[in-house]
């Protein structure tokens, strides 16, 4: 059985956060469903952010999108120009299915201007195997 769980924050330029979903025996298991940013101050002049979340912590904020790194697990990339034009794309491996923490991180582009985010999880029960792999796949 699986449910709907979901995740909202305001990230700072240039950081990272942690959103919490280990458990002790590691049979709870997620998959991204959907993934949204926006501006905190939409409308006011041009921003472009990168918001991206991997399965381990990175030890920096870049504006780089890597898709064969194993641990990336999706991405959102949002432009907004002076006349309020926003453009918005999300990129989510939902073929990815993880049992450990998250890690979210920002990059402005534009510097200095905070983020929003929406992460919705599918979350599902995991066979001891299915566990033992997901989080051996993390660890990698």
């Amino acid at each position: 059985m699986s449910r709907k769980i979901s995740f909202r924050g305001l990230l700072a330029a240039d950081s990272q956060e942690t959103i919490p979903l280990h458990t002790n025996n590691g049979k709870t298991g997620y998959r991204i469903v959907k993934f949204l940013g926006i501006s905190n101050t939409p409308g006011d002049g041009n921003t472009e952010a990168i918001l991206k979340i991997y399965k381990i912590p990175q030890s920096t904020v870049t504006a780089t999108v890597d898709f064969s790194d194993p641990t990336l697990v999706g991405v959102n990339y949002t432009a907004q120009n002076a006349s309020t034009q926003i453009t918005s794309e999300s990129i989510i491996f939902d073929n990815e299915i993880f049992n450990q923490d998250i890690y979210i991180q920002h990059y402005s582009r534009t510097g200095g201007v905070s983020a929003n985010y929406y992460i919705e999880l599918e979350q599902m029960d995991l066979a001891l195997d299915e566990a033992t792999v997901a989080t051996l796949k993390d660890i990698r």
